[in-house]
């Protein structure tokens, strides 16, 4: 499993499927962000399996699916997920890269 830590309570990485969440949870990671909408690639697991996978291995998870730009309720959501959730988190998406900016603009938005 390739993933890249952003701080002590982010990493990004691609996208995961449902048995790699036993090695997520195994990692230290207390939940799991998904910035990916469902469906977006064939083949694709959609959201709903990885969040079974996250249950049963005593991980929360939310879905904050970001396609083009990201958008205020999406921040918003990103804010309220890492004041509530468990850290640190996991985040994917197809790259990483929308869960690493989503994650970069809720914290930019904390600060002002």
């Amino acid at each position: 499993m390739n993933y890249r830590m952003i701080d002590a309570d982010f990493a990004v990485a691609g996208q995961i499927t449902p048995d790699a969440v036993r090695d997520i949870a195994a990692a230290g990671f207390k939940s799991i962000l998904c910035a990916r909408p469902d469906g977006e690639d064939h083949g694709q697991p959609a959201f709903s399996e990885i969040e079974r996978a996250a249950a049963e291995n005593g991980l929360t998870a939310i879905q904050i699916p970001i396609s083009g730009s990201i958008g205020e309720g999406a921040i918003i959501r990103m804010g309220d997920a890492l004041a509530a959730m468990p850290k640190p988190m996991f985040g994917y998406c197809r790259s990483g890269g929308r869960a690493g900016s989503l994650y970069a603009a809720a914290q930019k938005a904390a600060q002002s």
